[in-house]
């Protein structure tokens, strides 16, 4: 089966972006294929590299980058929501890449699912 996850709120402010990210691994774990992570609203915060979480708490941001890398997943971050929250392409975490919400509506097509994180 074919994913495509919508990630609506930010790494830190409640579960949704943990969620996703263990959704995404057990999906992969299983056999199935997640073809694009689009982060929206809020969700776009899981795409800057300036987040720097003490050293005892889960760096989500850098759970997010190694998907990518290990999996081929494709990060995308929307370019309006990004630019009202002061994210840009300078400061984002690798792996990551801005653009519009064509991305999203070509992913819900795509994918068997889209599967969707946060309010």
């Amino acid at each position: 089966m074919k994913f495509g996850i919508l990630v609506n709120e930010g790494p830190y402010q409640r579960q949704s972006s943990d969620s996703a990210w263990q959704f995404c691994q057990a999906a992969i774990a299983a056999g199935h294929e997640v073809q694009r992570v689009f982060f929206y609203h809020d969700g776009v915060n899981n795409a800057t590299k300036l987040t720097d979480p003490p050293q005892d708490d889960r760096h989500i941001v850098n759970r997010w980058t190694a998907l990518a890398e290990q999996h081929g997943v494709d990060l995308v971050v929307c370019v309006a929501a990004a630019l009202r929250r002061g994210i840009v392409e300078e400061n984002l975490a690798k792996g990551f890449r801005i653009s519009g919400l064509g991305q999203l509506v070509e992913s819900a097509i795509q994918a068997d699912r889209l599967v969707v994180f946060g309010d």
